[in-house]
């Protein structure tokens, strides 16, 4: 199927209010940080749905696919290009690594990222050289800032905690609350594979800390303890 034909295919099977609802959700308002993004109105599951039946669709028509002014679309084809990455070779491996860091800015809004880097960009990286991270982090792009906090969920997974806590530690001081959830999201899953090594890394910056990211890294303490880092006495 044709990357034409695929969007055909969404606008027929969207809904109107849905697609009210994403643009809410999604805040594509003026000043918001999806502005002018368009939505068909179709939930996730139908999208995976897609992306399973259609996996043999060309990567080329793919890549096409996440130039659509649509987000379904473009969340579609992120999940082809997982499912492609997963399934590929060595060489297909990184054509889809290297055309997701070249499109970034097709990967513009949370969902986005967060269905798709772990997978591309961590998964591309758990082996390898990581410096790329720290560039995407220092960029003035919100999301290729988040690309670089949620890639290294997979790193995590790993129980390779060293990258996920310096890119964290990048990030700690960031205007955008996108990215102090995603900061405080990793540290939380740091924290659950090895809690100490969490506790040494917060001692010294909890306090400085904005509070949304906070809460997120430590929402699986006990009570007291969590009382005590949000009323700063530890």
């Amino acid at each position: 199927m044709r990357a034409e034909a695929m969007v055909a295919h969404l606008k027929g099977v969207g809904d109107a209010a849905v697609a009210a609802h994403s643009q809410r959700f999604f805040k594509t308002g003026a000043g918001e940080y999806g502005e002018g993004d368009r939505f068909l109105g179709i939930r996730v599951p139908v999208l995976r749905q897609l992306a399973r039946r259609h996996k043999a669709m060309a990567l080329a028509e793919v890549k096409r696919l996440l130039k659509s002014p649509y987000h379904e679309a473009r969340l579609l084809a992120l999940l082809m290009l997982v499912d492609k990455y997963q399934r590929g070779n060595e060489a297909r491996r990184d054509e889809i690594y290297t055309h997701y860091l070249g499109h970034t800015r097709h990967i513009n809004n949370w969902d986005l990222v967060d269905t798709s880097a772990p997978h591309i960009v961590g998964r591309h990286l758990l082996a390898g050289e990581k410096r790329i991270l720290h560039q995407l982090a220092a960029s003035d792009s919100l999301w290729e800032r988040r690309i670089a906090m949620i890639a290294t969920f997979t790193f995590i997974r790993h129980h390779q905690f060293d990258t996920a806590l310096a890119i964290a530690d990048q990030l700690r001081s960031d205007p955008e609350d996108l990215i102090h959830k995603a900061v405080g999201w990793m540290l939380r899953e740091v924290g659950k594979r090895d809690r100490d090594r969490l506790k040494r890394f917060l001692f010294s910056r909890y306090q400085e800390m904005p509070r949304t990211l906070l809460r997120y890294a430590i929402e699986r303490f006990p009570t007291p303890e969590r009382k005590a880092y949000l009323a700063g006495t530890i």
